[in-house]
């Protein structure tokens, strides 16, 4: 079966081309996508040759990822279903990460229509729902994780390091089960779609010190600290305002410089959590929060691009040329 794809066909090279997918099987969904959610950080690291798979960074002597077809979020309507599909119904609008490709350097990926998918990667939307708001399920659902892992009681202290879409679904989480939070970043644009009030701060580490608004905003110290942007020295440098027994958040990607000395950490017993993939609960409840508006995903959308003008998205991505942040593909 052929499809349009978005392929990374080099370094720092996009372009629209026509892929091969497998003939669709009994187990098997057949998807139309209306809309895709890039992952900047993710998809950007695959495009810029520094990562080859999940959360495995390249290294010297590993396989060049080119070409490739990456992403893994996207809604779109059911065109078809395998004889062994008895819950979906060609017409209805889902979600779904990834459909198969054929060759290519993975033989997956998400930005690619019509999408042959496993039922298993193929989630239903709550009826009267606007279905952009769950294109972003999984990067959703990783901010979520970031937010739900860390024991908390209400009024207790978190700070968010990153103002990208997980660090605002992280702080999100975290203000929803009743924390304190100060979401750090370094733009303006960013911070303000996380509303200040309640419990809820930001604060421009370019023009302020992170640090001293910790120890004015939480002097009782910190129960929850969150890395989105990939940064040892953070995780290092906000151990000092942890309570003991708190919890050290790493949803970040370090590639080949990801060593945390331990030692530290060890004085106050300070958990680790690592953040990574998807399970099928979590976005079952991400996608609940979604609903029910506790997770907001819409605001955070800056940008939209038709699918054939991939090219122009990611040099917006990647220069930063203008204000960027979730960034929509329509197919």
């Amino acid at each position: 079966m052929k499809a349009e794809a978005v392929v990374f066909t080099a370094p720092n090279t996009v372009e629209f081309q026509t892929v091969d997918c497998p003939d669709p099987g009994p187990e098997d969904i057949v998807l139309r996508l209306t809309h895709s959610w890039i992952s900047n950080g993710t998809e950007g690291s695959f495009l810029r040759g520094e990562r080859i798979a999940g959360d495995t960074p390249y290294r010297e002597g590993s396989p060049w990822p080119f070409p490739i077809v990456v992403g893994y979020q996207r809604v779109g309507v059911v065109e078809w279903v395998g004889a062994e599909i008895t819950d979906l119904e060609v017409g209805e609008t889902v979600f779904s990460t990834y459909g198969r490709i054929d060759g290519l350097f993975q033989d997956r990926g998400g930005q690619c229509s019509p999408s042959v998918c496993r039922r298993e990667n193929v989630w239903k939307l709550p009826p009267d729902t606007d279905p952009l708001s769950f294109a972003g399920l999984v990067l959703t659902q990783v901010g979520y994780n970031c937010g739900i892992r860390p024991s908390v009681e209400i009024g207790d202290a978190a700070v968010v390091m990153g103002d990208g879409m997980v660090g605002q679904w992280a702080a999100q989480t975290l203000a929803w089960r009743g924390a304190r939070v100060l979401l750090v970043g370094r733009h303006e644009d960013r911070l303000a779609k996380f509303p200040q009030g309640h419990g809820r701060y930001c604060l421009n580490a370019r023009e302020a010190d992170w640090k001293e608004a910790v120890r004015r905003l939480f002097p009782e110290g910190l129960q929850v600290a969150v890395d989105t942007v990939g940064s040892i020295e953070l995780l290092e440098d906000v151990q000092e305002f942890m309570r003991h027994y708190g919890h050290l958040v790493s949803a970040g990607f370090y590639g080949t410089q990801d060593s945390l000395p331990l030692q530290s950490p060890r004085h106050k017993e300070l958990s680790v959590d690592l953040v990574a993939g998807l399970s099928r609960p979590r976005m079952d409840r991400t996608r609940e929060l979604v609903a029910a508006g506790h997770l907001q995903t819409l605001p955070l959308i800056t940008h939209r691009f038709p699918a054939a003008r991939a090219t122009d998205a990611w040099r917006l991505i990647e220069s930063k040329s203008e204000p960027v942040m979730g960034v929509i593909l329509e197919w």
